[in-house]
């Protein structure tokens, strides 16, 4: 059999199971392969880093709903109705509970029968980061402003397709309470009881089961009350967290802060646009302050935590955009060292005139960093192999450059009145990509260092300040 054969029969086989994209990077005689998948009717996609194709061709899969490998669809599973009875009669019994929505309903499709069972129920709920617009974030039953708190003082959890892994800290104390009674549902069975045994464990289609949950609920008529204690700590806590949040975005100190940005953004994104983010600081903050308001429009580094998936989801969710003409923005939201991993691939947006808007979130360095006089009283110093902070970057790099090299739009933004006309420029461009390069104060962050002195205007970092984050140096107070 000669490779042009073996090519058309796997493209065939491709096309068979469904599959629509296939990204990739070709070479012999992987590009045979590629030209017989265009024949058969399979969009291909060439990309410039084999990591970035591999997150790209995930994406698809959890946008779509799609299958993107020739392995069958799980078959709808729905859980035994005593475990239902169980689940709900520990709800009930319940003094503070709490729902996670996780990334399994966004991926299960649950929205429409989760909502009627929030709504019904009345119960306060949190969305893990990819669950985020399952239910919409202005919800008046979402807590995501009260996270720690909802968190270390809920009861019962009922958990909803999101696994007990580091981004929920296991479900273990100091960040959960002891004693704290797990309702777990989930596809996997495997899954059930990692870190944290169920009170009760409902295996199955997390869509039917809460919809199963949901009749339960509709049959009694029960719903947890909105005037208890619990509620109140809560929404006091939102409040509070807002009241110092609003403090820092309207900060007029230059540079900008991370709050002052997300401020802006959020203020000009499109509602049903498609947010992807990846970073440190950009994805944590970003989570709390740009909201989503439907199911799959968040994509980001996810369980694992991996850096360099951003601009691969991006390019994947902009091919779907683009076949399906939903009109929705694709906007991805990168730390400076987040975009480093696989930032060739704004040529991939280029070539294909993918209009994605690329916003990075530029401090420096990878946490935080210096600023360029700093930078170069360092190089005097010496080798900065030897001087420089591991998690410093070039100061003030020039990626809207990068992108300006390919043919896309590139803007350097320094103020708040230069990142406003950036993005509403960038959003209204539907022909090519666009990269709005984002500079923000090196030392920016989520709380403020105590050991940073801010009328200290020239400082040499030499050493990592923990657990803040920053580069401390001569001039710090706790050197």
């Amino acid at each position: 059999m000669d490779e042009v054969t073996g090519a058309q029969l796997i493209a065939e086989s491709l096309k068979a199971q469904k599959v629509e994209y296939m990204f990739g990077i070709v070479g012999v005689p992987v590009i045979e392969v590629a030209m017989a998948a265009q024949a058969a009717g399979i969009k291909y996609v060439g990309m410039r880093n084999e990591q970035a194709a591999c997150y790209a061709a995930s994406a698809i899969g959890y946008l779509t709903g799609r299958v993107v490998s020739c392995c069958p669809s799980p078959p709808v599973s729905l859980a035994h109705h005593g475990a239902i009875t169980e689940a709900i009669s520990v709800l009930k019994a319940a003094k503070r509970p709490l729902v996670i929505i996780g990334k399994g309903a966004a991926y299960g499709r649950a929205e429409t029968a989760l909502r009627e069972f929030v709504e019904k129920s009345g119960l306060p709920f949190l969305p893990t980061p990819m669950g985020k617009g399952v239910l919409p974030d202005d919800h008046p039953n979402c807590v995501a402003a009260a996270r720690s708190r909802a968190l270390l003082q809920a009861d019962v959890v009922l958990l909803l397709g999101a696994r007990l892994n580091w981004i929920l800290h296991f479900g273990l104390p100091p960040r959960f309470d002891p004693d704290v009674k797990i309702i777990q549902v989930d596809l996997c069975a495997e899954e059930i009881g990692n870190n944290v045994k169920p009170a009760v464990a409902l295996l199955g289609d997390i869509n039917s089961i809460v919809t199963q949950l949901l009749g339960g609920v509709r049959n009694d008529g029960w719903k947890y009350p909105s005037d208890t204690e619990w509620w109140n700590t809560l929404k006091d806590k939102i409040a509070a967290n807002a009241k110092i949040s609003k403090a820092l975005a309207l900060q007029s100190t230059m540079p900008m802060n991370y709050y002052t940005v997300f401020h802006h953004v959020s203020q000009l994104l499109p509602h049903d646009c498609i947010i992807v983010s990846e970073g440190a600081n950009t994805m944590d903050i970003g989570r709390t302050m740009l909201n989503n308001y439907l199911p799959r429009h968040r994509l980001d580094a996810g369980t694992f935590g991996t850096m360099g998936v951003g601009l691969g989801f991006a390019i994947a969710a902009a091919a779907v955009e683009r076949s399906e003409n939903k009109n929705q923005r694709i906007v991805c939201v990168e730390g400076d060292s987040a975009f480093g991993f696989s930032g060739m691939e704004v040529e991939t947006m280029c070539r294909y005139n993918l209009p994605v808007v690329i916003i990075v979130v530029n401090n420096n360095g990878i946490y935080s960093g210096v600023d360029p006089e700093t930078w170069k009283e360092m190089a005097k110093m010496g080798d900065l192999t030897s001087i420089a902070p591991p998690v410093t970057l070039l100061p003030e790099a020039r990626y809207d450059e990068v992108m300006t090299a390919f043919g896309g739009r590139g803007f350097l933004v320094r103020t708040v009145e230069e990142l406003r006309s950036a993005l509403q420029l960038s959003l209204s461009d539907w022909e090519r990509p666009s990269l709005l390069n984002v500079l923000i104060d090196p030392s920016s962050d989520r709380k403020q260092c105590p050991w940073l002195n801010p009328n200290v205007k020239t400082s040499v970092h030499l050493q990592v300040c923990r657990p803040y984050g920053h580069v401390r140096g001569l001039n710090c107070p706790n050197p």
